[in-house]
């Protein structure tokens, strides 16, 4: 185990040693009484198994290990552990088993008691199928015997494809089959994408039963899966050793890059002038401002908006909260606009009773702001509001909804293995609203209120982050997540996306008051995070394309390739804690010669984040473009590229 730095992830954790493990002819990771990426030769088979206890919000309570025994074999394993969960009045004890044999059968044996009285949403076991399978043939037999044959939904199902699940049979590839047999609770199946998860869940207790539920102490709870194969021959595995990634790209493909903007969500004041110097560094499309009509105080917030845009030379998106009395809140705004001259982009139009824009808000605006307003409409909460209650197109010039990460899962891997869904949940949006533009508002690294909430939650712990703020925002792992997220935000076609915040803990610099727990968060007055570089970088390409970019193990290395004219920008992000091999293909024909690389890593942080203009205006190192294989014409490639633990490489090149 090694010490992290914070600034590689923010935690400052040591990193531990995957174990990775065999059953027969499956392979596979052991992780803090968890299974993932269980694999039959190159076909992923299941994303993860895990248990999990859900609270009365939907918070999922962690867990603290111990007792744990490992008795490890070339073809088979045994794992025990005790599992105890503790937070507010839950406290929550299991005792896990994991099994694995030779012969491919992977059993998991969940045993617990409520050690007091509380309320839950979930208590067992959810399993996630990769996203991978999608379109991909499954049997369901359900509880009462009943047999169903369909398909995993290729766009993402807004509500439960299949329930009341005993087993589930699915095809890992033509002629093998993967069979999950799921005891000691009625289980279902719903399509994670809708929260960014790579996967579909299935879990226990149905959620057409009542919840929350209380569970009184000495409650006990007893779940068993068991996963076999059926025609899976026998499979070499390969060595597990971390091979180089490949970059791809195609100079052919090309999507215009999104127009980035940044939220105003930390700001409770205007922008000091240091501030805004290193904001215009980014080069911004717009800021978000968010009105809230049915509070006090929102007349100051279009104040504050006004000078902001001022400032930043940008145009605003004014996200519009509306209540019961939407008439003549929004007739008193109508009133207010005159004497402002707002530079408006969008009007995003959201109404505080309701998941998803109603039609009748939507008319109401757009009687108040006047014909030639851009109105847009949608959800302020996960891509799952919109896919489950779609607004009126007719009404709506465009499409919005927000994304993060953490919806279910909070380590480093789970956030890693988001970023390809941010497509395809643009693809599932533009499959109902047409041709209308997809505007993504905010992307932020935790959720920033929870729709879902039975209750109110629990105030933060004195001298504790608020509940948005996120260690990972201020470290290389935010910078490498934040470059991964671009390819596939242009991939789908977003037409602008907003990140993050200006200034906080939410934000991209930490402000003129830096961080008010630095022991926490570690973010002095005046400094930038690594990220903020990320959207400079992109910021510079800002009305140019985005190229097709491909990681053959995005789970390690992500790229974003941007070109402007005759300029290509490659960054190349490393979202693991081990140092990473990289090769770029695909530059057959670029005309670039020499890159300049600069690099974001434990051994510039310092700068980037201290000094962000001197940084920036350092020249870099030049990478020359591998010598061309005959016939392909020049650029074919580049030497293997060594990235640090979580780096960003930017290579900036101008076609010759």
């Amino acid at each position: 185990m090694n010490a992290v730095p914070r600034f590689y992830d923010g935690s400052g954790q040591p990193l531990t040693t995957p174990t990775w493990l065999n059953a027969g002819p499956l392979r596979l990771l052991y992780e803090a009484g968890s299974l993932r990426y269980l694999t039959l030769g190159e076909h992923e088979v299941l994303r993860m198994m895990y248990a999990a206890v859900r609270d009365h919000n939907w918070n999922t309570v962690p867990g603290v290990l111990a007792d744990v025994f490992m008795e490890l074999h070339p073809e088979s394993f045994l794992i025990r552990y005790t599992s105890r969960h503790r937070q507010q009045e839950v406290d929550f004890v299991w005792s896990g088993e994991l099994h694995g044999s030779a012969e491919g059968v992977v059993t998991f044996s969940f045993s617990g008691e409520a050690l007091s009285t509380f309320q839950r949403n979930r208590i067992g076991f959810c399993v996630l199928h990769p996203m991978t399978c999608a379109g991909r043939p499954l049997h369901v037999e359900q509880v009462d015997g009943t047999r169903l044959a369909g398909v995993f939904p290729q766009h993402i199902a807004p509500h439960q494809p299949f329930r009341d699940i005993r087993t589930l049979r699915h095809e890992i590839a033509p002629g093998q089959w993967a069979v999950l047999h799921l005891e000691g609770d009625t289980f279902e199946m719903e399509d994670q994408r809708n929260w960014i998860d790579a996967s579909y869940k299935t879990y226990c207790t149905p959620l057409a039963l009542p919840f929350p539920v209380t569970v009184p102490r000495g409650t006990r709870i007893e779940q068993r899966l068991t996963l076999r194969l059926e025609g899976a021959p026998a499979v070499v595995r390969g060595a597990g050793t971390a091979a180089p990634v490949t970059i791809h790209l195609d100079l052919a493909q090309a999507r215009p890059l999104p127009a980035l903007g940044l939220d105003t969500l930390s700001q409770t004041a205007p922008l000091a002038p240091a501030e805004v110097a290193l904001l215009r560094g980014l080069h911004l499309a717009h800021v978000r401002v968010d009105v809230r009509l049915h509070q006090p105080g929102w007349r100051e917030t279009l104040r504050r908006a006004q000078q902001d845009s001022a400032a930043l030379g940008v145009p605003l998106e004014l996200a519009l909260h509306v209540s019961a009395a939407a008439e003549s809140e929004l007739a008193a705004l109508a009133q207010a606009l005159p004497a402002l001259a707002l530079p408006v982009a969008r009007w995003l139009i959201f109404h505080t009773g309701a998941k998803s824009t109603p039609a009748d808000t939507l008319h109401r605006a757009r009687q108040a702001l006047g014909p030639g307003a851009f109105l847009v409409g949608g959800t302020d909460a996960f891509f799952t509001e919109l896919n489950r209650e779609r607004p009126p197109l007719e009404a709506l010039d465009g499409i919005t909804y927000s994304l993060n990460p953490q919806v279910h899962a909070f380590d480093n891997a789970s956030l890693t293995e988001t970023l390809p869904v941010l497509a395809v949940t643009l693809a599932s949006a533009r499959a109902f609203s047409g041709d209308r533009p997809l505007f993504v508002s905010p992307v932020t690294f935790k959720m920033r209120w929870n729709p879902n909430a039975t209750g109110p939650q629990p105030p933060a712990d004195p001298g504790a982050l608020p509940p948005a703020a996120d260690v990972r925002q201020m470290s290389l792992f935010g910078a490498g997540w934040t470059a991964g997220s671009l390819p596939y935000l242009a991939a789908g076609g977003a037409a602008a996306v907003t990140f993050f915040s200006t200034v906080g803990y939410t934000g991209v610099i930490a402000g003129a008051a830096g961080s008010a727990l630095p022991e926490l968060f570690p973010a002095p007055a005046d400094t930038v995070y690594p990220l903020y570089h990320v959207l400079a970088d992109a910021g510079e390409f800002a009305g140019g394309e985005a190229l097709a970019c491909t990681s053959d193990d995005g789970l390690r290395v992500q790229g974003l390739a941007l070109r402007q004219g005759g300029r290509l920008r490659l960054l190349l992000a490393n979202l693991t804690g081990q140092p990473q091999t990289v090769r770029l293909a695909g530059l057959a024909g670029v005309g670039v010669g020499v890159f300049r690389g600069r690099t974001l890593d434990e051994t510039t942080v310092a700068a980037a984040t201290t000094d962000p203009a001197g940084y920036r205006a350092a020249p870099g190192t030049p990478v020359e473009v591998a010598v061309a294989v005959a016939g392909t014409g020049k650029g074919a490639g580049m030497a293997p590229l060594t990235l640090r633990p979580f780096a960003v490489l930017t290579l900036t090149g101008d076609a010759e």
